[in-house]
């Protein structure tokens, strides 16, 4: 790769250094030296450029190509849900028919530059308008790009709709500078209501405990676990600063706004083990990235997903212990009247304290006072 750049570079320098001599040839001419060399000059240096124009062309073009090829092998691998591969379907759809369009406007530049070089009694045609040609430049780029902004829109209407009603609902909030995740119980598979004034020490999403659905709620930091072949919903918010989920290999992105709940829904369809077997990469990880620079500390917004079958998501929660039963001192925020069902989620050998003051509260960034995640 190196000699093939060194060689080009020579051939250019060469080639520079010859047009220079040619147009010092050229303007010796136009200052009244020698209009017969003039004459003959211009003529050669015409030749030679509209000949190096399609040089240019013909090698950009070929030097194109090469660097596409060569690049593939660090593309990223077919998408692993099905939102992906359409995604990838119309990225590709758009990169053709913008490359078709780009080769040929660029070809016809160059070839007119070659044909149309200036020659001796040669003179030009004044061609001051046609209205055909106009309208058929005109219309059919409108059509093809209407074309494609409608399937794009189609697609991204698809994407954003609301969640199949079995999809998995699972919060990811980004703060600087981690991931965290919450699931909903086993219990009543319902994600509890979240309220930011309540983000405190250990409270960090301000989870909501006049919401009997957060009880069984689980916190993670460290993962991400959902089952493959079932839709799951992502409800996203940040804290802080502007963050971004990005989950490459599912073709997965969308903004975390502090005070503005986003989502996204997808279905994985590619276990973490398939993905595996199918890139010969045993140490292959799904990365849940962040594309916004939220910080100093940005480097160190990814988290791992794992996608695997049914059972093994299902014995995977089933050993997560819910937020609550980390956090016994705050069953002393439940409300009297629901305080017998959060009972159930009390350590065995831990008493909920006789005072509410469990933790003290901070006041924090998040969504509305009072949101609810159902």
């Amino acid at each position: 790769m190196v000699y093939l750049v060194g060689l080009l570079s020579l051939v250019f320098l060469v080639l520079a250094i010859l047009v220079l001599t040619r147009l010092t040839s050229v303007l010796k001419g136009v200052n009244g030296d020698t209009p017969t060399q003039e004459s003959e000059g211009a003529s050669v240096s015409n030749r030679v450029n509209g000949f190096l124009f399609l040089i240019f062309f013909v090698v950009g073009a070929a030097a194109a190509a090469w660097s596409f090829i060569h690049a593939s092998q660090f593309f990223l691998p077919e998408a692993s849900s099905p939102h992906g591969r359409h995604t990838d379907n119309l990225f590709w759809l758009t990169m053709s028919v913008i490359t078709i369009a780009f080769v040929v406007t660029n070809a016809l530049l160059f070839y007119f530059a070659f044909k149309y070089q200036y020659r001796k009694n040669h003179k030009a045609t004044y061609y001051p308008e046609n209205h055909k040609l106009e309208l058929i430049w005109t219309v059919i780029p409108a059509v093809v790009m209407a074309l494609l902004v409608f399937t794009g829109w189609r697609a991204w209407r698809d994407i954003t709709k609301e969640a199949p009603e079995n999809a998995l609902a699972i919060e990811i909030v980004g703060k600087q500078f981690n991931w965290e995740m919450r699931y909903p119980g086993v219990d009543n598979d319902k994600l509890g209501n979240y309220n930011y004034k309540l983000i405190d020490a250990a409270n960090s999403l301000g989870i909501d405990l006049e919401d009997e659905s957060s009880f069984d709620d689980v916190t993670v930091s460290n993962e991400m676990h959902i089952p493959v072949n079932r839709p799951v919903l992502l409800k996203i918010r940040a804290k802080d600063v502007l963050h971004s989920v990005f989950i490459p290999h599912m073709r997965v992105k969308m903004d975390a706004v502090p005070g503005m709940p986003t989502r996204f829904w997808f279905v994985a369809d590619k276990t973490t083990e398939q993905m595996r077997n199918e890139t010969g990469n045993q140490n292959f990880k799904y990365e849940i990235a962040c594309t916004e620079v939220c910080g100093q500390g940005h480097f160190s917004m990814r988290t791992t997903l794992i996608v695997e079958d049914e059972d093994s998501y299902n014995k995977w929660m089933a050993e997560q212990k819910p937020w609550l039963t980390k956090n016994p001192e705050y069953l002393a925020r439940v409300p009297e009247k629901l305080k017998a069902k959060a009972a159930k989620y009390a350590p065995a050998d831990a008493a909920a304290p006789a005072d509410s003051t469990a933790a003290p509260v901070e006041e924090g960034v998040g969504a509305t006072t009072s949101a609810s995640l159902r």
